[in-house]
């Protein structure tokens, strides 16, 4: 009877609440959740999703909550209504962040943290982008432990390294590359664009020059370090 109860049971995708409550805590949330889905898009065994219920046990449909961005390694990417811990073969996220905003509660907060450390989160993340205020706990054995020195914390789990400074928090990949915007990444891409139509208009000026002065396609291609059918090809052109 338990069993057939379980397996009928509804599990809300929606507490009611948004996913943040102003435009700061928005920003932080997209950049986290982003920048590690491509941090690890290669990886499909990485789930990685903002603001989704994750209920823990069956049978409970009252136990829950939606991290600000959780991070599960061992389970698929993909689309889903709700992380049920059971049909995930059992795993909990192991990494979450939360991001505060003004109203935040200490006793909400507080539930927060004991419901991580119940059910098996390993690194926690707390951040406050109005103080610039970064704390972090990792699992020891059954307890969530405060990481007394966060400044220049790698985490374990995902690689990656805090940095606080006076007026932000700058997060870095194992590469050393930072986590940027999707406007800072949209204008990356755009430099990178002007660099090689500026290094092709280059490359076809020369070979232009190179063959005006008499050299022969072989004699072009090789002081350029290019093939044959590149430099006929520019010369059809």
């Amino acid at each position: 009877m338990v069993q057939q109860l379980s397996s009928t049971l509804i599990y809300p995708e929606s507490d009611g609440k948004p996913m943040a409550d102003n435009t700061k805590q928005f920003h932080w949330i997209v950049i986290i959740k982003e920048n590690l889905e491509l941090l690890f898009a290669r990886d499909n065994q990485v789930f990685i999703v903002g603001d989704l219920l994750w209920y823990p046990l069956e049978g409970n449909n009252t136990l829950a909550q939606a991290p600000d961005t959780m991070v599960v390694f061992g389970r698929p990417k993909g689309d889903r209504g709700s992380y049920q811990q059971w049909r995930e073969d059992n795993l909990a996220p192991q990494v979450v962040f939360e991001i505060l905003y003004p109203f935040n509660r200490l006793k909400e907060m507080a539930k927060k943290f004991q419901f991580y450390e119940r059910y098996g989160v390993e690194e926690y993340y707390l951040f406050d982008p109005d103080k610039i205020d970064l704390q972090g706990w990792i699992r020891v054995e059954d307890r969530l432990n405060v990481i007394e020195e966060i400044n220049h914390w790698v985490s374990p789990r995902l690689g990656i390294k805090f940095v606080l400074t006076s007026g932000n928090l700058d997060i870095y990949r194992p590469d050393e590359e930072p986590f940027l915007t999707f406007v800072e990444l949209g204008q990356l891409r755009q430099q990178e664009r002007e660099k090689i139509e500026q290094l092709e208009q280059a490359q076809k000026k020369a070979i232009s020059r190179l063959h005006n002065l008499g050299l022969t396609v072989e004699q072009i291609a090789d002081s350029l370090s290019l093939s044959i059918e590149e430099v006929q090809k520019e010369l059809r052109s």
